[in-house]
């Protein structure tokens, strides 16, 4: 794949798809709890799904990246919950919440986070690298 010309493109790269990881955990938090009239419409979690990219050159440089090839939802059913006074309870009293775990968005936010840390701390540190060894021969 075009476009990955250095380990600075991979680190940005990567960076760009652990933020679309990061996002899709603040959408699933933001929408945990959330209630609708009918199982089709209820929210479901949503996760990046990723592919790894490789530069037109990978067998001279060696370098391959991970992409966000697409987001999907989860195929999770909703829970059925009794909630007579809710607005958009059925004729039964019933309402359909999103199958969202909060601590298992909570792992992955973590996960996501450190994941970026980790990266944004390699590019820190390899352009430390290369700007002190430009120095060393003046």
């Amino acid at each position: 794949m075009s476009g990955i010309d250095s380990v600075f493109d991979v680190g940005a790269r990567a960076l760009s798809a652990q933020m679309v990881r990061m996002n899709t955990v603040a959408s699933n938090l933001a929408n945990a709890g959330t209630v609708s009239d009918k199982a089709e419409t209820a929210f479901r979690p949503l996760r990046p799904v990723f592919e790894t990219s490789y530069a037109d050159a990978v067998g001279r440089t060696g370098l391959s990246t991970t992409d966000v090839a697409g987001v999907v939802s989860l195929d999770r059913e909703p829970a059925r919950v009794y909630r007579p006074d809710h607005p958009q309870a059925d004729s039964e009293g019933y309402v359909w919440e999103a199958p969202v775990s909060v601590d298992e968005e909570m792992v992955e936010m973590m996960e996501a986070s450190r994941q970026y840390q980790n990266t944004l701390e390699a590019v820190s540190t390899l352009r430390s690298l290369m700007a002190r060894t430009a120095s060393m021969g003046q």
